[in-house]
């Protein structure tokens, strides 16, 4: 059990199921003057065929094009801003979510809100949010219709013909056909009440939230819950593309499968993190930008899914500097795995994480995507418990942790830039001959 000292920062969570199948989650937070309503979908683009792939983002964005109540989207916006507030939605791999943060007693009127938004959709104006989609489109490909997002092709990379690989965007194909009857199809499908959670975090009282879920959203159709194909194992590495682009920097991409939320081991992997990169005095950007100059920005991040998750380093650097960067950021992860972890790291990484875990407390957001999100896969850690886990995570740990992600075999790079056919050369020979728990070989100046 946590000790009473971080037990006391756990807010009151109190969750009630109604008749329909629909989970509403309330989380306690008095010292708060704002409330956030955010309803989560399990619908994402890992629950897609390559047909209807980028149809889960397309139905997230017809919805904002009215309801029978409010028939334009200047009508359902306006009743929005009317609020105070912003509807907010983003569609991921995972889930979907539509969110309003607003003062604590309109919290009622944007359930009800939510309620006809998912309750009486018009799914108007087809051709008009086909074109803004399209422009949407337009930011990852280059003039010639070359694909340019980093992310998606290295994801596409690490995932292949699983639907985890496949652009939330979709295809330029798939959404230039897109028709009305397949918007209906896939709403039907997967926005039905047993399929949603909606979490209010903020200084609300759990009764009334419910109340207000069932006057809105009561009549929701139940529907069936979603159940995801199980993430693949990772490829067999490592795996390098070049994508050419013009412009004198290169978009680099360095990213290892990584360790699943539930795994024991994840708050270790959370630590290896920190270590690499939480600060501009950790060694990631100390090391490389800093001292260095190799990238003027770069950052390492955790992707957390379902049942699987992703390490990544992403950065840009002069197209000549590519080769360098790559061997830079491998020898440090090499040298983590061969033990290189200071105690003041760590004490460091614990002190940072358990500010971030305050800092969430007074985010009515974070604690509704805490609660909410996550509890549409599995329940939510109390976060005294991460606390009390996280100060027990040792310098062995975040080495072995270090071992068990960053190895070729999962390795997956992808760079987008003009790099010439010597420098193209060189960085697959990088990539191809990286040993992590062998030292790194200087290059020849």
């Amino acid at each position: 059990m946590p000790p009473a000292s971080f037990r006391a920062l756990d807010p009151a969570v109190a969750t009630s199921l109604l008749r329909n199948g629909l989970r509403v989650t309330t989380v306690a937070l008095p010292h708060l003057h704002t409330a956030t309503v955010a309803l989560f979908i399990k619908v994402g683009s890992r629950f897609e065929s390559p047909q209807d792939s980028g149809l889960s983002h397309f139905v997230e964005h017809m919805l904002f094009r009215g309801t029978e109540e409010h028939p334009t989207s200047l009508a359902l916006n306006t009743a929005v801003e009317e609020l105070g507030s912003t509807l907010h939605a983003e569609t991921g791999r995972d889930y979907t979510l539509f969110q309003m943060a607003l003062e604590p007693a309109r919290v009622p009127a944007a359930v009800a809100l939510l309620g006809e938004l998912l309750g009486s959709p018009r799914f108007a104006d087809i051709e008009l949010e086909r074109a803004l989609i399209l422009e949407e489109l337009n930011e990852d490909y280059d003039e010639d219709g070359v694909e340019t997002n980093v992310d998606d092709i290295a994801r596409g990379m690490m995932f292949g013909k699983h639907p985890l690989g496949q652009r939330i965007i979709g295809p330029r194909a798939n959404v230039q056909r897109f028709a009305a009857a397949d918007v209906r199809r896939h709403f039907e499908t997967f926005y039905g009440a047993t399929n949603a959670l909606l979490c209010v975090a903020g200084p609300v009282e759990h009764r009334r939230v419910v109340a207000a879920a069932r006057r809105g959203l009561a009549r929701l159709p139940a529907g069936r819950p979603a159940i995801p194909l199980p993430a693949p194992e990772p490829p067999s590495g490592p795996l390098l593309r070049h994508v050419r682009d013009t412009g004198s920097q290169t978009n680099l991409a360095v990213l290892f499968h990584g360790v699943p939320e539930l795994d024991p081991g994840y708050l270790a992997f959370v630590t290896l993190l920190r270590v690499l990169d939480d600060g501009m005095s950790t060694r990631l950007h100390y090391q490389l930008a800093d001292q260095k100059g190799l990238a003027y920005s770069i950052h390492a991040g955790i992707e957390p899914l379902a049942d699987t998750a992703l390490f990544e380093i992403a950065g840009a650097t002069a197209n000549t500097k590519v080769p360098e960067l790559l061997r830079e950021i491998l020898g440090l992860l090499g040298g983590l795995c061969q033990g290189q972890v200071e105690s003041e790291e760590l004490s460091k990484a614990r002190a940072r994480y358990r500010y971030e875990t305050l800092a969430s407390i007074d985010d009515a957001s974070a604690m509704a995507g805490w609660f909410g999100g996550m509890a549409l896969y599995f329940q939510p850690p109390p976060l005294s418990k991460r606390l009390a886990a996280i100060s027990r995570v040792t310098r062995a740990d975040v080495i072995a942790a270090a071992r068990r992600v960053f190895c070729p075999e999962s390795l997956v790079i992808t760079a987008v830039g003009a790099l010439s056919r010597a420098k193209s050369a060189e960085l697959r020979q990088v990539a191809t001959t990286w040993q992590p728990m062998k030292p790194a070989k200087r290059a020849r100046a």
